[in-house]
Protein backbone atom coordinates (compact mmCIF):
# COMPACT_ATOMS: atom_id res chain seq x y z
CA UNK A 1 0.00 0.00 0.00
CA UNK A 2 1.44 3.35 -1.04
CA UNK A 3 -0.57 5.41 1.45
CA UNK A 4 -2.48 4.85 4.65
CA UNK A 5 -5.01 6.92 6.55
CA UNK A 6 -3.31 5.80 9.74
CA UNK A 7 -6.68 5.17 11.44
CA UNK A 8 -7.40 1.98 13.37
CA UNK A 9 -10.85 1.76 11.78
CA UNK A 10 -12.30 -0.93 9.52
CA UNK A 11 -13.45 1.58 6.92
CA UNK A 12 -10.08 3.35 6.86
CA UNK A 13 -8.16 0.10 6.51
CA UNK A 14 -10.48 -1.08 3.74
CA UNK A 15 -9.96 2.22 1.92
CA UNK A 16 -6.20 1.85 2.37
CA UNK A 17 -6.54 -1.20 0.11
CA UNK A 18 -9.33 -0.35 -2.36
CA UNK A 19 -9.84 3.41 -1.98
CA UNK A 20 -7.38 4.56 -4.63
CA UNK A 21 -8.82 5.80 -7.93
CA UNK A 22 -9.77 2.92 -10.28
CA UNK A 23 -9.35 0.15 -7.69
CA UNK A 24 -13.05 -0.53 -7.19
CA UNK A 25 -13.68 -0.33 -10.93
CA UNK A 26 -11.02 -3.01 -11.44
CA UNK A 27 -12.88 -5.03 -8.80
CA UNK A 28 -16.12 -4.39 -10.71
CA UNK A 29 -14.65 -5.90 -13.86
CA UNK A 30 -13.31 -8.93 -12.03
CA UNK A 31 -16.59 -9.50 -10.19
CA UNK A 32 -18.13 -10.05 -13.62
CA UNK A 33 -15.41 -12.51 -14.69
CA UNK A 34 -11.65 -13.05 -14.57
CA UNK A 35 -9.95 -11.08 -17.32
CA UNK A 36 -6.69 -10.72 -19.17
CA UNK A 37 -4.83 -7.43 -19.05
CA UNK A 38 -6.12 -6.38 -22.48
CA UNK A 39 -9.67 -7.20 -21.42
CA UNK A 40 -9.28 -4.94 -18.39
CA UNK A 41 -7.97 -2.11 -20.55
CA UNK A 42 -10.96 -2.49 -22.88
CA UNK A 43 -13.39 -2.62 -19.97
CA UNK A 44 -11.95 0.45 -18.24
CA UNK A 45 -12.01 3.26 -20.81
CA UNK A 46 -9.91 6.17 -19.64
CA UNK A 47 -7.34 4.29 -17.55
CA UNK A 48 -3.69 4.58 -18.56
CA UNK A 49 -1.92 1.26 -19.13
CA UNK A 50 0.86 2.07 -16.64
CA UNK A 51 -1.70 3.06 -14.00
CA UNK A 52 -3.61 -0.19 -14.49
CA UNK A 53 -0.37 -2.12 -14.05
CA UNK A 54 0.35 -0.22 -10.83
CA UNK A 55 -3.14 -0.77 -9.46
CA UNK A 56 -3.08 -4.49 -10.26
CA UNK A 57 0.29 -4.81 -8.57
CA UNK A 58 -1.03 -3.07 -5.43
CA UNK A 59 -4.20 -5.15 -5.34
CA UNK A 60 -2.20 -8.33 -5.81
CA UNK A 61 0.19 -7.38 -3.01
CA UNK A 62 -2.79 -6.70 -0.74
CA UNK A 63 -4.32 -10.11 -1.42
CA UNK A 64 -7.35 -8.84 -3.36
CA UNK A 65 -6.29 -9.97 -6.85
CA UNK A 66 -4.33 -12.98 -8.04
CA UNK A 67 -2.81 -14.03 -11.33
CA UNK A 68 -3.82 -17.27 -13.00
CA UNK A 69 -2.56 -19.04 -16.11
CA UNK A 70 -5.20 -19.07 -18.82
CA UNK A 71 -6.48 -22.45 -19.98
CA UNK A 72 -4.81 -21.98 -23.35
CA UNK A 73 -1.19 -20.94 -23.72
CA UNK A 74 0.76 -18.99 -21.15
CA UNK A 75 -1.42 -15.89 -21.00
CA UNK A 76 -2.02 -14.41 -17.56
CA UNK A 77 -5.57 -13.93 -16.33
CA UNK A 78 -6.41 -11.70 -13.36
CA UNK A 79 -9.04 -12.84 -10.88
CA UNK A 80 -10.27 -11.93 -7.43
CA UNK A 81 -9.05 -14.02 -4.53
CA UNK A 82 -11.74 -15.46 -2.23
CA UNK A 83 -11.16 -12.48 0.09
CA UNK A 84 -11.34 -10.08 -2.84
CA UNK A 85 -14.59 -11.65 -4.02
CA UNK A 86 -16.14 -10.69 -0.66
CA UNK A 87 -16.17 -7.12 -2.00
CA UNK A 88 -19.30 -8.08 -3.95
CA UNK A 89 -21.51 -7.22 -0.96
CA UNK A 90 -20.24 -3.64 -0.38
CA UNK A 91 -19.95 -3.00 -4.14
CA UNK A 92 -23.56 -4.06 -4.70
CA UNK A 93 -24.58 -1.87 -1.75
CA UNK A 94 -22.92 1.14 -3.39
CA UNK A 95 -24.64 0.30 -6.67
CA UNK A 96 -28.06 0.28 -4.99
CA UNK A 97 -27.20 3.56 -3.22
CA UNK A 98 -26.29 5.12 -6.58
CA UNK A 99 -29.76 4.63 -8.10
CA UNK A 100 -30.74 8.36 -7.99
CA UNK A 101 -27.47 9.19 -9.76
CA UNK A 102 -27.86 6.54 -12.45
CA UNK A 103 -31.45 7.20 -13.51
CA UNK A 104 -30.35 10.63 -14.77
CA UNK A 105 -28.65 8.92 -17.71
CA UNK A 106 -25.01 8.74 -18.82
CA UNK A 107 -24.64 12.31 -20.09
CA UNK A 108 -21.17 12.44 -21.62
CA UNK A 109 -19.79 9.55 -19.57
CA UNK A 110 -18.42 6.34 -21.06
CA UNK A 111 -20.95 3.52 -21.07
CA UNK A 112 -20.71 -0.17 -21.92
CA UNK A 113 -23.84 -2.30 -21.84
CA UNK A 114 -21.96 -5.19 -20.27
CA UNK A 115 -21.47 -3.02 -17.17
CA UNK A 116 -25.20 -3.60 -16.49
CA UNK A 117 -24.56 -7.17 -15.31
CA UNK A 118 -23.45 -6.13 -11.83
CA UNK A 119 -26.07 -3.42 -11.16
CA UNK A 120 -28.91 -5.59 -12.43
CA UNK A 121 -27.71 -8.41 -10.19
CA UNK A 122 -27.65 -6.03 -7.21
CA UNK A 123 -30.98 -4.36 -7.94
CA UNK A 124 -32.94 -7.52 -8.71
CA UNK A 125 -31.66 -9.45 -5.71
CA UNK A 126 -34.23 -10.13 -3.02
CA UNK A 127 -37.31 -9.62 -5.18
CA UNK A 128 -40.14 -12.10 -4.84
CA UNK A 129 -39.25 -15.56 -6.14
CA UNK A 130 -40.51 -16.47 -9.60
CA UNK A 131 -43.59 -18.65 -9.73
CA UNK A 132 -42.19 -20.32 -12.83
CA UNK A 133 -38.66 -20.33 -14.27
CA UNK A 134 -38.06 -17.98 -17.17
CA UNK A 135 -35.22 -16.38 -19.12
CA UNK A 136 -35.67 -12.84 -20.40
CA UNK A 137 -33.30 -10.96 -22.67
CA UNK A 138 -32.46 -7.31 -22.03
CA UNK A 139 -31.24 -5.52 -25.15
CA UNK A 140 -29.37 -2.25 -24.63
CA UNK A 141 -27.31 -0.63 -27.40
CA UNK A 142 -27.32 -3.84 -29.48
CA UNK A 143 -25.89 -5.77 -26.52
CA UNK A 144 -27.99 -8.66 -25.19
CA UNK A 145 -28.01 -9.72 -21.55
CA UNK A 146 -30.17 -12.40 -20.01
CA UNK A 147 -31.98 -12.60 -16.69
CA UNK A 148 -32.82 -16.10 -15.49
CA UNK A 149 -35.37 -16.37 -12.72
CA UNK A 150 -36.17 -19.46 -10.69
CA UNK A 151 -37.68 -20.19 -7.31
CA UNK A 152 -34.20 -19.95 -5.81
CA UNK A 153 -33.24 -16.55 -7.21
CA UNK A 154 -32.19 -14.42 -10.16
CA UNK A 155 -29.04 -14.65 -12.27
CA UNK A 156 -27.87 -11.95 -14.71
CA UNK A 157 -25.25 -12.68 -17.38
CA UNK A 158 -24.41 -12.04 -21.02
CA UNK A 159 -26.73 -13.99 -23.31
CA UNK A 160 -25.38 -17.52 -23.70
CA UNK A 161 -27.47 -18.45 -26.74
CA UNK A 162 -30.32 -20.17 -24.94
CA UNK A 163 -33.93 -19.64 -25.96
CA UNK A 164 -35.55 -16.57 -24.42
CA UNK A 165 -39.13 -16.28 -23.20
CA UNK A 166 -39.10 -12.56 -24.03
CA UNK A 167 -36.80 -9.69 -24.95
CA UNK A 168 -37.15 -6.15 -23.62
CA UNK A 169 -35.38 -3.31 -25.47
CA UNK A 170 -34.82 0.00 -23.71
CA UNK A 171 -32.20 2.58 -22.86
CA UNK A 172 -29.97 1.88 -19.86
CA UNK A 173 -31.57 4.46 -17.48
CA UNK A 174 -34.99 2.92 -18.13
CA UNK A 175 -33.71 -0.60 -17.47
CA UNK A 176 -32.03 0.54 -14.25
CA UNK A 177 -35.15 2.42 -13.14
CA UNK A 178 -37.27 -0.70 -13.71
CA UNK A 179 -34.80 -2.90 -11.85
CA UNK A 180 -34.63 -0.47 -8.94
CA UNK A 181 -38.40 -0.29 -8.72
CA UNK A 182 -38.59 3.47 -9.25
CA UNK A 183 -40.32 2.84 -12.60
CA UNK A 184 -42.94 0.31 -13.60
CA UNK A 185 -43.62 -1.10 -17.03
CA UNK A 186 -46.86 0.87 -17.04
CA UNK A 187 -44.81 4.07 -16.53
CA UNK A 188 -42.62 3.30 -19.52
CA UNK A 189 -45.17 2.67 -22.26
CA UNK A 190 -43.65 3.90 -25.51
CA UNK A 191 -40.13 3.82 -24.02
CA UNK A 192 -39.67 0.05 -24.05
CA UNK A 193 -40.28 -2.60 -26.66
CA UNK A 194 -41.23 -6.11 -25.52
CA UNK A 195 -41.18 -9.16 -27.75
CA UNK A 196 -42.54 -12.44 -26.48
CA UNK A 197 -44.09 -13.21 -23.10
CA UNK A 198 -44.79 -9.88 -21.38
CA UNK A 199 -45.78 -11.75 -18.21
CA UNK A 200 -42.20 -13.06 -17.94
CA UNK A 201 -40.88 -9.50 -18.16
CA UNK A 202 -43.34 -8.28 -15.55
CA UNK A 203 -42.33 -11.13 -13.24
CA UNK A 204 -38.78 -9.73 -13.25
CA UNK A 205 -39.40 -6.00 -13.03
CA UNK A 206 -42.78 -5.80 -11.29
CA UNK A 207 -42.98 -9.03 -9.27
CA UNK A 208 -45.93 -9.64 -6.99
CA UNK A 209 -45.37 -8.47 -3.44
CA UNK A 210 -44.90 -11.05 -0.74
CA UNK A 211 -47.97 -11.68 1.35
Amino acid sequence: MSRSYGHYCGLARALDVVGDRWNLLIVRQLLMAPARYRGLIDGLPGIATNLLADRLRDLEASGVVERRLADEGNAITYALTPWGAELRVPVEGLIRWSTPLMTRGPGGDHFRADWLVLPLTALLAGKAAARRPSTVGIAVDDHLLQVRTTRSGTQVSPHDGRDLDAVIRADAPIVLGLAAGVLTLNDTRGLVDIEGDEAAVRAIFNPPTRS
